[in-house]
């Protein structure tokens, strides 16, 4: 059984190349019972699709993308506190 250092490790190397049929199978089984590296892996995953659709151009729209920023009260700079 993996620990989750070696799980997480495994989470990892797995967006960046293709796992061994062994890998695959004790990452799976460590996911299934482990919700903690279950997030994690989710929220690799999600990371990963966020940036390559910031990278093709899906939030070209938003205004840190146009090279503009956030209004000063919501970077929480100004307002009234400061």
């Amino acid at each position: 059984m993996l620990t989750c250092k070696e799980a997480s490790r495994l989470c990892s190397e797995a967006l960046d190349r293709p796992l061994e049929l062994r890998e695959r199978l004790t990452l799976k089984m460590h996911l299934l019972l482990c919700s903690g590296c279950s997030n994690y892996n989710a929220q690799m995953a999600r990371l990963r699709a966020i940036s390559r659709g910031y990278a093709a151009g899906a939030f070209a729209n938003e205004p840190a993308a146009r090279g503009g920023s956030l209004p000063p009260d919501e970077r929480g700079e100004g307002g009234a506190n400061g």
